[in-house]
């Protein structure tokens, strides 16, 4: 009984220093404290300033070791001291440009700045977070931060989306001349996607878009949403729905030529 008593001990004791030097190492890498505006103007690198620091979606960062990009007189400079999170997808560096406000920039500006984001993460120090639109005095995420992030989101949906339905319909290779009209025709690189198939040109009506382009599409195997599967009409995407033969064209030709 002692034996067990004595032994219950030791676990106690060993889970009691466990905990307290998880608590410990809680404290050792606890973050460091938010960062006002006016303290973030103070990095700007010149002469005499305490260091080289700039924000982006409120997040700092210590670029010194890209001084000669955004010190004095480097070509980012107006980026140091201030969270110019709109130039990063804009690229406007005059003064009204260099803001935190990302209102009203595309899917594809958001990921830009998405881009961005995790390049300084990979090649900067993370310092801290500015007290402002992104997050509050006590360095926790507003609102307009989460909407940001879920915009950010969508748009990488709509990338994923939009790669994977350029893998299944790539674009067409295209010419026009005056005496013979457009050629569209397909090869293995055509769209500058490689694959193991050329495809026939189709139209591709996108909803909720204007007009509609040529792609390539697959002419044999399973269609794009079966690739497993032992059942189909080996007739690759060709019945599509969203799909639309050339007028004049054969239904298999790698190309058609559609006069002026």
């Amino acid at each position: 009984r002692c034996a067990c008593r004595g032994a219950m001990w030791r676990g106690a004791a060993a889970a009691l220093l466990g905990l307290a030097a998880a608590c410990l190492l809680r404290r050792g890498s606890s973050p460091a404290p938010p960062v006002s505006a006016a303290e973030l103007r103070r990095y700007r690198g010149a002469p005499g300033e305490p260091g080289l620091y700039l924000a982006l979606l409120g997040r700092v960062f210590n670029v010194e070791r890209g001084r000669k990009h955004y010190g004095p007189g480097g070509a980012y400079s107006g980026f140091a001291g201030r969270d110019a999170t709109r130039a990063f997808a804009s690229g406007d560096f005059s003064p009204a440009g260099l803001v935190d406000s990302v209102s009203g920039l595309s899917p594809a500006e958001l990921l830009s700045i998405h881009s961005w984001l995790s390049f300084y993460r990979d090649n900067y120090e993370p310092v801290g977070k500015l007290v402002g639109r992104f997050y509050d005095e006590n360095g926790e995420p507003t609102a307009a931060l989460r909407e940001v992030e879920a915009a950010i989101e969508e748009a990488l949906k709509l990338q994923a989306e939009s790669d994977q339905q350029q893998q299944q319909f790539p674009p067409c290779n295209s010419e026009w001349s005056s005496a013979k009209g457009t050629r569209f025709w397909c090869s293995r690189e055509s769209g500058g996607v490689p694959r193991g198939w050329a495809g026939v040109p189709r139209r591709l009506h996108r909803p909720g878009s204007q007009g509609a382009p040529c792609v390539c599409v697959r002419s044999s195997g399973p269609p794009w949403s079966q690739p497993g599967s032992s059942r189909h009409r080996d007739r690759g995407d060709l019945d599509d729905p969203r799909l639309q033969q050339y007028e004049g064209c054969h239904p298999l030709a790698e190309q058609c030529v559609l006069p002026t």
